[in-house]
């Protein structure tokens, strides 16, 4: 048991602080970690995205110290993106889940690969659109990328931080801080409370998987701060291909 419990941290901190670091990806190894050891997928991930509120909120007490949050983009952005989630989790019922696993395998390498030719892209911020008319081109972005998050279950922190480097001319450290507060805690917030309701959750293992995350959304805050945005892009770089990789494995029925 104290076994057990001492793995299902280290797994969750190793996830957490590389999630933290990238923007999105810890269920990259969290979700297929609970699986093998022995939960059915729907009680490994209501598991799995209650803890990962945790991740949000770790990261969120060291960004918050350092002054990284705009209250009216946060505002602005949840309006837009919640709404998505909600209709996701029902569009999704009607769309072959092999082929939205596949198509979506190859948007997330292919985020990776954008990043990784453009080699200043997010490095420096470049501000832009924070006016009405971006503002709700961005709300609209992140609604589509919310739609995403309602109907799969991992992944989307990574477009939630590109589409802000991209819109907004964020920097990669400045992006992800924003991401942990949107995906970490008010979508997978959102999603952690429908999946307790509608699912069992293995609640004895959430004491361990918790302060993994907690911990390790710190310390990625930690190491954002410190050494910039360098080893932030480093790490989305990573995390995307890797999440894409993982998605085409489990639409192959390699990883389920």
């Amino acid at each position: 048991m104290i076994f057990d419990q001492l793995l299902l941290f280290v797994v969750s901190l190793v996830a957490n602080t590389l999630s933290s670091l990238a923007g999105g990806g810890a269920g990259l190894l969290q979700l297929p970690a609970l699986i093998f050891l022995g939960l059915p997928f729907s009680i490994a991930l209501a598991t799995h995205k209650i803890a990962s509120v945790a991740l949000g909120l770790g990261a969120s007490v060291k960004h918050l110290k350092h002054g990284q949050f705009e209250l009216p983009l946060i505002l602005a952005m949840t309006l837009g993106a919640l709404p998505g989630v909600v209709i996701g989790a029902n569009v999704i019922l009607s769309i072959p889940v092999h082929l939205a696993l596949w198509s979506l395998g190859g948007l997330t390498i292919a985020l990776g690969m954008y990043s990784i030719f453009k080699p200043n892209l997010g490095l420096v911020e470049v501000a832009k659109n924070y006016h009405l008319k971006g503002y709700l081109i961005g709300a609209f972005g992140l609604f589509i990328i919310g739609i995403l998050n309602g109907s799969l279950t991992s992944g989307t922190g990574l477009f939630v931080t590109m589409w802000l480097i991209y819109w907004f001319g964020m920097s990669y450290g400045k992006a992800v801080s924003y991401t942990l507060i949107m995906v970490g805690i008010l979508w997978n917030g959102t999603g952690a409370v429908t999946l307790a309701l509608l699912s069992e959750v293995q609640w004895d293992w959430l004491p361990a998987l918790i302060l993994g995350s907690l911990l390790g959304g710190y310390l990625g805050a930690c190491l954002i701060i410190a050494k910039g945005n360098k080893l932030v892009k480093r790490c989305f770089e990573v995390m995307t291909i890797l999440s894409g990789v993982a998605l085409w494995l489990k639409a192959a029925g390699m990883f389920n």
